[in-house]
């Protein structure tokens, strides 16, 4: 049987220290500790040194909820929580986690730490927040506020040394017409060439069925480009090609930019870290990977193909190139062609090989001018391919769309293609003057000066021209005799019927009309 002596209270020989045994705990009193104090089991709730050190608390199980030192230094905890009252608490030590000690104000870190589920601290002191909302404002310093509105800079100057590494103001995008505004020519054709929308050209080759350029209307289910305040494309619908996909077949669409409006635009364009950037949306009724490229037409040609990435069909994606400079590329300071861009529906293998890349620039090869096509696109009747919103601008960064306001557009793209025709049958579109006695001549200022010395036609399809005289009978149209052309003006010579040198005559009411070309 194990033996048992029970005291109230335990007294030393020199009356100093005494410990108290009672129902509630044990109460001690004039004893100092120098070593440790363990608690096997249980809570120890609270340990106050009132003068000396306590140099080590440690609970094998349970929680030490609060250590106080009014005075004097706390210089080791093992615990859930520490708090110090006074003095310092020189080192809190977490065997598993993160904290590895706390000295004098200083936190050090290991690995990196989470404050919720966007704030993330590094062990070299970098803060990275991401997806954080702020309900209010964040301010820098005492002048710039930062809030879901804006920024606010009062009493400062900014300082912005480039938008997308271009210029900060002025107009961005290189090419005219890219959201296909404006179709002097007409709304669709089955020809190839320059027919329907402006600074576009359409070509193909091999056919068994013409295919038909158009311009195309959009409307709010054109999810995209419409919400991107596009109105219009340009679109192409195949014909029925029964022989199949040919390798000599093929069908482009194509965008021509002067070479000094390159040379000028601020890209440097034979370096490999400098850029510029191509975008566009594109929807094809037939899904597949599609290619294109651009190419610079000065010096030694150089190509860099691109690719969309597998189309949905019917769906619009937006296609995002950035082009680096490249070491042979080269642009004369002239206004001949000089950047070329390319949208490919169909080559046949005799423009293709995989030897091509995407992504480089190297020099252009007629027959390698991208990897091997599927023919999926091409042996579809009536399959289409759309392109609008088409942006080419300095910098690696593609930005929205810069619209240009109608009469802007058609006013550019009258330096490459004019038209004069009549509005009404009552209304009169050139006055001239007898030549003789059996010709009109007429001298007309071009609206923009043209690129070079354009191309004049007088198209006669429509109807023969008509003529009033203010001094006798209208002559009546025979043949055209002749033209000529500056970049300001045109001269038009008209064989007629019998007309008295001099007399003032109008040329009015017919279908007719002069064409004023000077494309790239």
């Amino acid at each position: 049987m194990a033996s048992e002596i029970r005291v109230d209270k335990i007294n030393s020989l020199s009356g100093v220290g005494t410990v108290t045994l009672s129902p509630t705990g044990v109460d001690i009193a004039g004893i100092t500790t120098a070593a440790t104090l363990k608690a096997t089991t249980g809570i120890v709730t609270t340990l106050t040194a009132t003068t000396g050190i306590v140099t080590s608390l440690e609970a094998t199980t349970g929680d030490i909820t609060t250590l106080r030192a009014p005075t004097g230094i706390v210089t080791s905890l093992i615990a859930n929580t520490a708090r110090a009252t006074t003095g310092i608490v020189t080192t809190l030590t977490a065997t598993t986690g993160i904290v590895t000690s706390l000295t004098t104000n200083t936190l050090t870190a290991n690995s990196t730490a989470k404050v919720g589920s966007g704030v993330t601290l590094s062990p070299d002191g970098d803060v990275f927040v991401t997806g954080v909302t702020t309900s209010s404002t964040v301010k820098v310093g005492a002048a710039v506020t930062i809030s879901e509105s804006g920024i606010e800079a009062t009493g400062v100057g900014i300082t912005v040394a480039n938008i997308n590494g271009g210029q900060i103001g002025g107009r961005r995008n290189i090419v005219i017409n890219g959201s296909m505004q404006v179709a002097q020519r007409g709304t669709s054709s089955s020809s190839d060439g320059y027919q329907t929308v402006d600074r576009f050209k359409f070509g193909y080759g091999g056919e068994n069925e013409a295919p038909v350029q158009y311009q195309g209307a959009l409307t709010s289910s054109d999810t995209g480009p419409y919400g991107e305040g596009h109105r219009y494309a340009y679109y192409v619908q195949n014909g029925n090609q029964t022989g199949g996909a040919g390798s000599a077949d093929y069908a482009e669409f194509q965008y021509k930019a002067e070479a000094q409006d390159i040379a000028n635009c601020g890209w440097n364009y034979t370096s490999s870290s400098n850029f510029i950037t191509l975008s566009f949306w594109v929807k094809s009724s037939v899904a597949q990977n599609f290619y294109g490229f651009v190419y610079s037409a000065d010096g030694t040609t150089q190509r860099y193909i691109f690719e969309t990435g597998t189309l949905t069909a019917n769906q619009w994606k937006k296609v995002v190139v950035v082009v680096p400079g490249g070491t042979n590329v080269q642009f004369d300071n002239n206004a001949n062609e000089g950047f070329i861009i390319k949208w490919i529906p169909f080559y046949g293998t005799d423009k293709t090989n995989n030897s091509a890349t995407t992504g480089s620039w190297a020099n252009y090869n007629g027959a390698a001018r991208c990897p091997d096509y599927t023919s999926t696109w091409w042996t579809t009747d009536n399959s289409t391919f759309w392109i609008t919103g088409v942006q080419l601008e300095v910098g690696s960064q593609a930005t929205p769309y810069e619209h240009r306001n109608f009469g802007e557009e058609l006013q550019l793209c009258k330096r490459y293609y004019q038209q004069i025709n009549q509005e009404s049958s009552g209304t009169s579109i050139i006055t001239g003057f007898g030549n003789g006695t059996a010709r009109l001549r007429a001298v007309i200022p071009l609206m923009v000066e043209m690129r070079v010395n354009p191309t004049v036609a007088l198209d006669v399809s429509g109807g023969n021209p008509s003529f009033y005289s203010y001094a006798g009978s209208p002559p009546s149209y025979s043949s055209l005799s002749g033209v000529e052309s500056t970049k300001k003006t045109i001269t038009v010579d008209i064989n007629t019927s019998t007309v008295t040198a001099g007399d003032p005559i109008d040329w009015r009411g017919s279908g007719a009309f002069i064409t004023i070309a000077a494309e790239l």
